[in-house]
């Protein structure tokens, strides 16, 4: 018997909540912004008027701008954000237990076993909006399918406030002509490399030879194939499981550009810094470390290597991430935004350096630096992220403080 499953999409979420927090913003074009004396110039959502205008969702302030000069700009507030999303969660949790968010503004509902009590997915679908709409205030586009792929697919067909069903009848129909980067987890890079195959919908993708795509794009082709052709299997996690870390990452886009080695080891410095107290926090080790580079034309590049040993030490981190951007940039060019990612998660009780036959202090320095690092995530657990901090922390121009007074909105703001 197929499944029924919903995705849940809240209607450019951070704009409709402002809307929400203020009323007036409701009869005039706005759009939720990085503030532009900060550098985080970045459309982050915008409201049905803005849209009507041609603004999008991650171009810059002054794009946006150009096309709407009257554009309301409103500053994100991210506590406010992680608020309703709890509170939309818990309405979603009145149909099903299987609930299973994906971002902030989206989740994924498996309603089989919920059809007695509520009716067939399109009638819970359209309750759950109405719902939402009364109790909340905000709008919700369901996709009912069969898997989470395609119902994430069905939310993305019409917006804003509808519900799309992809049956077995008609999915055929309503997905092959869609661009392949409709489909989920088709990037920018994934896109491009099947254009040149000759695949550009998700119907020439469902037709092509899977192996030529598994050669061409690894594991993920293969799987891309399979969604493609209606094949997944994947389940709705249950809302109150533990999520599983996959990576550990922090990025900023910093006041000034970075320019120059001292600049740069400052950027990464703090930003590693966190990302191993996270790492600390959420008992895990890395295997690898990812530097993500964005040059003041918005230019990006990204560089990983494979440590020779887990690790979730700061000075690690920094190390690793230094070794990249030293290899891969040019220290006099400059730096608008850096976003260190730790991948390939262990346990935290997995060994690190391999032990010397040699002696040399290797062990017992790294004792010590992990003795110091967990001093520090004391010291920041009693009196606040910002008790402890690198000594050119104070008094910097290039605004990482603002790192240690939320971690996650710096992240949030450039919409990475």
């Amino acid at each position: 018997m197929d499944r029924t499953i919903l995705h849940c999409d809240c209607n450019g979420f951070f704009a409709s909540v402002e809307c929400i927090l203020h009323p007036e913003y409701k009869t005039v074009p706005m759009a939720v912004c990085g503030s532009p004396e900060n550098r985080h110039g970045i459309i982050l959502a915008k409201n049905e008027l803005a849209k009507k205008y041609g603004v999008q969702t991650a171009e810059t302030i002054w794009q946006a701008q150009r096309k709407c000069p009257k554009l309301v700009l409103a500053p994100p507030h991210h506590d406010e954000y992680r608020k309703y999303s709890h509170i939309i969660n818990q309405i979603y949790q009145r149909y099903t237990d299987l609930v299973e968010p994906f971002g902030i503004d989206e989740s994924w509902l498996d309603v089989t076993g919920s059809k007695a009590l509520f009716g067939d997915g399109k009638e819970i679908a359209d309750e759950l909006r109405d719902v939402i709409r009364r109790e909340v205030g905000l709008t919700v586009s369901v996709g009912v399918s069969f898997n989470k792929i395609f119902a994430k697919l069905g939310s993305d067909y019409k917006k804003p406030d509808a519900t799309t069903v992809l049956s077995r009848e008609n999915w055929k129909e309503l997905l092959f002509p869609l661009p392949v980067n409709t489909l989920l987890y088709v990037g920018k890079s994934s896109a491009e490399t099947l254009g040149k195959l000759g695949i550009h919908t998700i119907g020439d993708l469902a037709a092509s030879d899977r192996s030529l795509i598994s050669t061409r794009l690894g594991k993920l082709g293969g799987e891309l194939h399979d969604y493609a052709n209606g094949l997944d299997n994947s389940p709705v996690r249950n809302y109150h499981d533990k999520r599983e870390m996959k990576s550990v990452g922090n990025g900023m886009t910093f006041k000034r550009n970075l320019v120059g080695l001292e600049d740069i080891r400052l950027g990464v410095s703090v930003l590693a810094d966190s990302v191993a107290g996270r790492m600390r926090q959420g008992g895990v080790k890395c295997w690898t470390v990812q530097v993500t580079i964005r040059n003041p034309n918005f230019k990006t590049i990204s560089r990983q290597k494979t440590l020779t040993a887990p690790t979730h030490l700061a000075k690690d981190l920094i190390q690793a991430s230094m070794e990249l951007i030293q290899a891969s940039w040019n220290l006099n060019a400059p730096i608008r935004m850096l976003t260190i990612t730790a991948a390939n998660l262990v346990a935290g009780d997995a060994p690190g350096e391999q032990l010397s036959l040699f002696g040399g202090g290797q062990e017992e320095n790294r004792e010590k630096q992990e003795q110091l690092e967990a001093a520090l995530d004391s010291i920041r657990s009693k009196f606040g992220s910002r008790a402890v901090a690198f000594g050119g922390v104070l008094k910097n121009s290039i605004g990482v403080e603002e790192l240690h007074e939320d971690s996650e909105s710096s992240k949030e703001t450039e919409g990475i």
